[in-house]
């Protein structure tokens, strides 16, 4: 049983995805923290140093390193659903829950998070309105569950997922 965890930034998708493993036992990884052990370097600068475009070739590595994996709790980078290859990984090698998260709440939670790289440039409320508008559809397409987190503590919506996996 793997379970992936998608939506967008400050949906609480790696802090829901520890609690989960630490209660069913499974090992967590948290495919932005991979790509950081293993480069050395911040998505941040990693984003300065080779743009989105090199960003995503290595999240799309480490996706299709972690999906073979068994038991596992994976939190995902916003935007791994952009490529339908990732998607169609996702969607085959386990349970993937949508976090969907207002953009208010996006907003108060990466609002003191200066590594947000898509984050820099902009009015984040704007910004994170066009990567939903942009992205609601996909995240819904490569679900198999949307858990509406609104004001929930990640306790309860990791207690929500739990509930769906058992159920």
């Amino acid at each position: 049983m793997n379970i992936f965890i998608v939506g967008p930034m400050g949906s609480g998708k790696s802090t829901v995805g520890k609690i989960i493993s630490d209660e069913l036992f499974l090992s967590f990884f948290d495919t932005d923290a991979e790509i950081e052990d293993r480069t050395g370097a911040s998505i941040d600068w990693i984003f300065d140093l080779e743009g989105e475009n090199g960003f995503r070739k290595r999240e799309s590595v480490i996706l299709q390193e972690m999906v073979e994996k068994n038991s596992i709790v994976l939190s995902t980078g916003g935007g791994i659903i952009l490529s339908e290859k990732n998607r169609d990984l996702l969607s085959s090698r386990g349970t993937v829950f949508y976090l969907e998260t207002p953009i208010n709440v996006q907003v108060e939670r990466t609002s003191k998070d200066k590594d947000r790289p898509l984050l820099k440039n902009g009015d984040p409320e704007a910004i994170l309105k066009e990567l939903h508008d942009s992205r609601q559809k996909l995240y819904e397409d490569v679900s198999d569950h949307i858990v509406m987190t609104g004001d929930k503590s990640s306790q309860d919506v990791a207690a929500e997922i739990i509930e769906l996996i058992k159920g």
